[in-house]
């Protein structure tokens, strides 16, 4: 009898066994095609609490009953920040598992506000747009529309379009200097990959101001004394928390949002990447530096995020810290809060920019 546990035999079959594959390559996709995602998961407060908890975002109506009941939700609702992790969580297998550069994310908009925990969420994506890439012939660019549903309903929860590089299953011919022949003039701008040049310290203005509170007003007199000065002065300040990246945040919020990808829990698989390690889910990092920022206004719920992009890796043992820039305030027809609309950077303990977005939430008015 064959003794599958010897080490060379073992090692043998190995040799000669197939795989059976997870995920998707960049030719699997075409455009216009809707993808129903399965499994969806039915939200859970436990799961927002942990989420929510180990991303320092601690707005007491994520967790109080009477602090919900007063913001006039029936119940405590989930955190926003886990409502989206667990919609795109859900798209993971069938759409990015394969691996390959998150490039951004667009029009990431709140459907419904005050989402209970027990609903269920149903998830599907539309392949908007595919591209080749000019200078990785390895891949391809993939833009999906993804929606959240409650699965009872029908009703909307939350949707966004984002931007992934995807391995082919065959890279594409080169003309010998790393683009592809049919697109070798094509640059990096126009297939999606970033190019930004660095700035000069002379293009920041002279003097950055803190808005005095958190209320709708502050934001206002803060942009209020900036356009005073005639646009030498802008409203921008650092948040003072930050947060070290561990091996609970790497893997465990991912995985409990059914995010299925190896970069972020399979050490073995991640030692001939990029970054050599495994690496944080693009939202952890994103929901730190909100959490940070949170806690420096009086939100009263989320509305958007937009041109969100993630610039670097994070590993385990980085610790991400909050920046932002107020960039629009206006009066809503409420008089409990008006909209603002901020820039948000996270960076790392080497001051480098690892993700950033545009953000608008209505924050609660002083009166």
């Amino acid at each position: 009898m064959t003794d599958w546990t010897d080490s060379e035999t073992f090692s043998a079959a190995l040799d000669r066994a197939a795989t059976k594959e997870k995920g998707n390559c960049f030719e699997d996709f075409a455009e216009g095609e809707t993808i129903e995602h399965s499994p969806g998961l039915e939200l859970s407060r436990h799961g927002s609490e942990l989420w929510a908890g180990q991303t320092l975002n601690y707005d007491p109506v994520y967790w109080r009953p009477s602090v919900a009941e007063e913001r006039g939700f029936e119940a405590v609702p989930v955190h926003p920040d886990y409502l989206l992790a667990c919609v795109m969580g859900a798209t993971v297998e069938d759409l990015s598992e394969k691996g390959g550069y998150f490039l951004g994310r667009d029009g990431l908009r709140y459907h419904r506000a005050g989402v209970e925990p027990g609903t269920e969420l149903r998830v599907e994506s539309v392949v908007e747009s595919k591209a080749e890439s000019s200078s990785r012939p390895a891949f391809g660019i993939v833009t999906w529309e993804t929606t959240g549903y409650d699965a009872e309903t029908g009703e909307r929860l939350l949707s966004y379009t984002r931007t992934n590089m995807i391995p082919r299953r065959e890279p594409l011919a080169t003309d010998g200097k790393g683009k592809t022949a049919e697109n070798a003039d094509k640059t990096a701008e126009e297939s999606g990959e970033s190019s930004d040049a660095a700035a000069s310290d002379d293009d920041l203005p002279e003097e950055l101001l803190a808005p005095e509170g958190g209320y709708f007003e502050d934001f206002r007199e803060a942009l209020d004394r900036a356009e005073e000065r005639g646009g030498d002065a802008a409203v921008a300040y650092q948040h003072e928390r930050g947060r070290t990246i561990d091996d609970t945040m790497v893997a465990q919020l991912p995985l409990a949002t059914l995010n299925t990808a190896k970069q972020h829990h399979n050490a073995d698989a991640m030692a001939d990447s990029p970054s050599g390690e495994i690496v944080a889910y693009g939202d952890v990092t994103r929901s730190i530096a909100l959490g940070h920022a949170r806690s420096d206004e009086r939100t009263v719920r989320e509305v958007s995020c937009d041109d969100e992009r993630f610039h670097d890796f994070v590993t385990v043992g980085d610790t991400i810290y909050g920046f932002t820039r107020v960039e629009e305030v206006r009066e809503e027809d409420r008089d409990d809060a008006g909209e603002v609309t901020f820039e948000h950077v996270a960076f790392n303990q080497r001051d480098e920019p690892v993700y950033s977005g545009t953000r608008t939430a209505l924050v609660q008015k002083r009166n």
